[in-house]
């Protein structure tokens, strides 16, 4: 069983429909529309779905938030990008660069301190370096 992410309504059904759904995530733009209607077909099959329009992502580097930002979007949703270093040590012009590409991507850059719940964190740890142990 496990937790999936529909990015269409004909993907949701064909994965409500699977026996290997635990939850159904709809990242769709007009999953919340679809939401109740699928919500209770779900519940029907003992399947959890949801909808979130916005995802709290923890970013712990100057690097990981330029990289990310880079990075092709996967998810339809807002991604607050909750910075966990000092935005002070950017350069301004920096700030503002990296402010407008997430604009323009419908994500917001802020403060560390803010965030309270966590979804997701910059740079996965799957994604870093270690050095090998002998």
């Amino acid at each position: 069983m496990s937790i999936v992410r529909a990015s269409s309504k004909a993907e949701a059904l064909r994965l409500l429909a699977s026996k290997d759904v635990l939850a159904l995530e709809l990242d769709y733009e007009t999953g919340w529309q679809d939401a109740v209607e699928l919500g209770r077909l779900g519940e029907k099959r003992g399947i959890k779905v949801q909808y979130r329009g916005q995802e709290s992502i923890a970013v712990h580097s100057r690097e990981a938030l330029i990289e990310g930002l880079a990075k092709t979007k996967t998810t339809f949703r807002q991604r607050n990008l909750y910075c966990q270093f000092d935005l002070g040590t950017l350069a301004d012009h920096e700030l503002l660069d990296l402010e407008a590409k997430a604009t323009r991507l419908g994500d917001y850059i802020l403060a560390g301190h803010l965030l309270r719940d966590v979804d997701g964190v910059w740079p996965q740890e799957a994604q870093e370096t270690q050095e090998p142990t002998q």
